[in-house]
């Protein structure tokens, strides 16, 4: 009362302005009111989104590591060939669950907004995806020639990045049994020799859902990924490659 008869009478504000000041401001606290109402119960669903996630993940942790404890028992006492192929693929198995293990850690952590960053010894992490790809992919050579180096950075992140360039090297090598992978003064290569890409495949490497071989299985959506990753980690991405030659990825950090 006291403001609109500063505004009507001591500033000489019309009436019809003054009813559009309130009117507006009603519908300002309306929406903000109905905002919040929208809001809080999609607050409270990812919240408890991600409980339950913590939660089975929490779960999962035993199961796996019981896996792998009574695997690696069995397998000292077994000597029969067949039994020690059979544990080995339950010892692969459990390893592909603990990347999923891993990976759901992450994305939990990033959901959370947690400083997921830690000071990595590249090379140990390159030898490391190496071993599990090597169980993948066991009729490739890859050939290593690695420097030490170390870097902080979001390890699980780097490791799906490495991952995801060595698989697109396998997968579009049908003819190669060869990957040459080397670290050398900070710079990260990775070359296959498969069937390489033309300069008009080349510009469209990066969109999401691109394949340059369509019968080829995946959604193309790794190295559209693995370029936000490395903007993000200020990591300078490159690639270079000439058709049944093959294609070689450079990451200098």
């Amino acid at each position: 009362m006291v403001i609109s008869y500063y505004f009507l009478d001591v500033l000489g504000v019309s009436q019809l302005f003054i009813f559009g000041v309130i009117l507006l401001c009603i519908i300002i606290l309306s929406g903000v009111f109905i905002s919040k109402l929208a809001i809080d119960p999609l607050a409270e669903y990812v919240t408890n989104l991600q409980n339950l996630s913590k939660e089975t993940l929490h779960e999962l942790n035993l199961p796996i590591s019981t896996i792998t404890t009574n695997t690696q028992m069995l397998k000292k006492k077994l000597e029969d060939e067949k039994a020690l192929k059979r544990i080995e693929r339950i010892e692969s198995a459990c390893e592909m669950l603990k990347q999923r293990y891993n990976e759901l850690d992450y994305l939990i952590k990033m959901q959370s907004k947690q400083n997921i960053k830690e000071l990595s010894d590249l090379k140990k992490l390159l030898e490391d995806r190496i071993v599990f790809l090597q169980r993948i992919y066991p009729h490739i050579n890859f050939n290593l020639q690695l420097e030490t180096f170390s870097l902080e950075i979001d390890k699980v992140g780097l490791a799906k990045v490495i991952d995801n360039l060595i698989d697109n090297g396998v997968k579009y090598s049908p003819n190669s049994q060869d990957i040459d992978i080397k670290l050398h003064n900070k710079i990260l290569t990775i070359q296959d020799y498969g069937i390489g890409m033309d300069e008009v495949e080349l510009l469209h490497i990066y969109d999401n859902f691109y394949q340059t071989n369509k019968h080829m299985q995946g959604f193309g959506i790794g190295l559209s990924m693995v370029k936000r990753f490395c903007d993000e980690n200020k990591i300078e991405l490159s690639v270079t490659s000439e058709v049944n030659e093959g294609t070689k990825v450079s990451l200098k950090f």
